[in-house]
């Protein structure tokens, strides 16, 4: 009996290998053009863009009354933090987009033409059916930051051909939420997405790749992050005679960060892996600095 669940043991260890080779394998970037995996990226980005837009008329303007498509001047509310929020899906859906063509053996140019601009052409159809809400609008704040996200990535693969300043965003619960829950989220899975209070969007600075010859780990980053808390309503209004009293704050962060990309291994699925975390600013010390209580020290920041 031993003997066999040793031999199973020892066939699963070995389907596993042999599994883990060929997902390495299927990872890999094409060398050259390769046709059918190139139509199934553009199938695949096609059809979940179009259920994704289909999706949030249904289950997010439906509940809301419709209009006439008109525009929206909110860039004075949360703080900017919105607009930021805007910047970061731009460039990174742009980086998604870029790589997976990539993967595909396509062109660079493509890539960027038809890869970088996922995000923008993305969030600009989720800004028209804004334009349809009564409870949006079409906001051009909103179409500046996705111009602004997708510029950050073309623009420095045309300057550097490498992604030397990477966007990235951490979160930590707040006590906000639970004040208006409605609109900051109820539980960790909404708030993550909705309270601003605890979002913080960092520009990652990569120090190897602006000094080559130096000696510094290509992995360390610099990161300067901006965030803002005491936020219950967009523009410090008040509703049903309620959140007066808010104290809104902008806040400044300076941090170390880790370049996940840049961690040398041959192994396809971790890059993998490494390039899906490096959307995520790494925790690390922090320093803050904001205008109510001037420089702040933060032992591990998220």
């Amino acid at each position: 009996m031993k003997h066999i669940v040793l031999h199973i043991a020892f066939g699963l260890m070995s389907l596993t290998c042999v599994s883990q080779s060929a997902l390495n394998s299927f990872l890999k970037p094409s060398d050259t053009l390769n046709k059918p995996r190139r139509n199934a990226v553009i199938i695949s980005e096609a059809a979940l863009g179009t259920v994704s837009l289909l999706a949030l008329n249904q289950l997010w303007y439906a509940d809301y009354p419709r209009s006439n498509f008109h525009t929206l001047d909110d860039n004075s509310e949360w703080l900017q933090m919105d607009k930021l929020g805007h910047v970061y899906s731009a460039y990174q859906l742009g980086r998604v987009g870029a790589h997976i063509l990539n993967w595909s053996g396509v062109s660079k140019k493509d890539q960027l033409v038809y890869g970088g601009t996922l995000g923008f052409t993305f969030l600009t159809a989720v800004e028209v059916l804004d334009g349809f809400s009564d409870e949006w609008g079409f906001s051009w704040g909103d179409m500046a930051a996705n111009a602004a996200g997708t510029g950050l990535f073309i623009g420095q693969e045309l300057l550097w051909d490498e992604q030397r300043i990477t966007m990235k965003y951490s979160f930590h619960r707040t006590q906000y939420a639970s004040q208006r829950p409605d609109k900051l989220g109820n539980g960790l899975a909404e708030e993550f997405l909705k309270d601003y209070n605890g979002q913080t969007y960092w520009l990652s600075f990569n120090i190897h790749s602006f000094f080559k010859h130096s000696k510094i780990p290509t992995w360390i980053n610099v990161a300067f992050g901006y965030g803002a808390e005491g936020m219950l309503t967009g523009s410090n209004e008040t509703v049903n005679d309620m959140f007066q009293n808010q104290n809104r704050v902008r806040q400044f962060y300076v941090s170390l960060d880790v370049d996940l990309t840049r961690i040398k291994t041959n192994s396809h699925i971790l890059k993998t892996v490494f390039d899906v975390f490096n959307t995520i600013k790494i925790p690390f010390p922090a320093m803050e600095f904001n205008e109510e209580n001037g420089i702040r020290f933060h032992g591990i920041y998220f």
